[in-house]
């Protein structure tokens, strides 16, 4: 909409409400795996499917696994994305494994899905030698180029912004690809959103918002983050597409995004899709949430399970059974255990990393901070046991 005289005129006073437009959730399956009536299931295959719930149930036996871990104090820091799967991993599955995906800190399920390896995820976990971020970064920063996963940041919000100027890229290039940005409800109040849509519907781009509201802002409600009716109408006040869906169906994710996608690639338009879900693990291994939710709130939000959903729609279809989903589970506990007493034996990447892969040869100030660490480290060695007992021998 322009400011020039072809917009409709009135000449009655009248102001426009937020709350007149309610955005309605899109869901296809009932907690039972039963479709409503008159949903339309998308064309997923066996293979896919299976696919999909495989990835789901190995991203909660990670999870489960990797806090009992920090809590054991092998890992410094963790965070699940219990309770989120159909969101994290239902979106990826309807891409191209080409699309980038820039996520924030709770969508491995998507890197699970596109193949990332148990032993990926424990070098990186564990900051040892393998690790692809040579131990900068915290745990759950992952990253990986060979399958189009950028790297995560700390900072809330900043891969917003990253994901309209990369799909600008996409679009200059013509080759058929998006990116998809994910992020919380409560990044959808830092200003990098705002500027991020705008530009995006601007410049006509294919990138895909992708918001996972759980309900919580670290301890902060989505009651007290914003008045309006969720996230999803944002988006109309930048003139793009926008669906809200249940975020735990991980039919109506899949299709919602494979609608998406098609309306950025085949249109060159941004689409937000608002995926409404639940958090049921503590924001992260530093969280209590017992501070700020109820027992049956939890609970409530438990009883719809997208695992359990998905596994009664396989059971319904005759394409998976209770023997398999057995196996399965031990078979993936099994599996992400011995990786892990594996992965954390690795040394963790020799000192002079530090320096190495911002300058094509690094300066002589870098050099001298290094030997000055160095020192420090032969100093007081037991103040860095994993680093002084190498330090002399590589």
């Amino acid at each position: 909409m322009t400011t020039d005289t072809k917009n409709r005129a009135v000449h009655s006073l009248s102001f426009i409400r937020g709350d007149e437009l309610q955005i309605p959730t899109y869901k296809v399956l009932k907690q039972d795996g039963t479709p409503y009536k008159g949903a339309k299931l998308p064309d997923l295959d066996q293979h896919t499917a299976l696919r999909i719930y495989k990835a789901m149930v190995r991203t909660r036996v990670l999870d489960e696994r990797m806090l009992a871990a920090q809590r054991q104090g092998r890992l410094s820091f963790y965070m699940q994305s219990t309770g989120e799967e159909a969101t994290t991993v239902g979106f990826a599955a309807a891409l191209d494994d080409e699309d980038m995906i820039m996520a924030q800190y709770r969508e491995q399920g998507a890197l699970v899905y596109r193949g990332f390896t148990l032993e990926e995820f424990m070098n990186q976990l564990f900051s040892n030698e393998r690790d692809y971020g040579k131990g900068r970064q915290m745990p759950i920063h992952y990253g990986s180029s060979k399958l189009h996963y950028m790297t995560i940041s700390s900072p809330l919000a900043t891969q917003i912004p990253q994901a309209t100027g990369y799909a600008y890229g996409q679009k200059m290039a013509g080759e058929g690809k998006c990116t998809v940005t994910v992020f919380g409800e409560g990044a959808a109040s830092e200003g990098d959103f705002h500027a991020a849509l705008n530009m995006a519907s601007v410049l006509k781009v294919p990138v895909i918002f992708l918001c996972r509201n759980n309900g919580y802002a670290i301890s902060t409600p989505s009651s007290e983050q914003f008045a309006a009716d969720g996230i999803a109408p944002r988006a109309l006040g930048y003139g793009m597409h926008t669906i809200r869906v249940d975020g735990n169906d991980i039919l109506a994710v899949y299709a919602a995004t494979l609608e998406a996608r098609r309306i950025a690639v085949e249109e060159n338009e941004p689409v937000l899709i608002e995926a409404m879900s639940y958090r049921l693990a503590a924001h992260s291994s530093s969280d209590d949430p017992s501070g700020y939710r109820s027992k049956k709130e939890e609970e409530n939000w438990a009883s719809k399970d997208p695992l359990s959903r998905m596994k009664q729609w396989l059971l319904l279809q005759q394409w998976w059974s209770e023997d398999e989903d057995k196996t399965l589970y031990d078979i993936e506990r099994r599996d992400v255990l011995a990786m892990l007493k594996e992965c954390e034996k690795h040394p963790i990447p020799k000192l002079e990393e530090m320096i190495t892969d911002v300058y094509d040869v690094p300066p002589p100030l870098l050099k001298e901070q290094l030997e000055h660490l160095k020192d420090h480290i032969r100093k007081y060695p037991e103040a860095y046991p994993k680093t002084s007992g190498r330090l002399d021998n590589d």
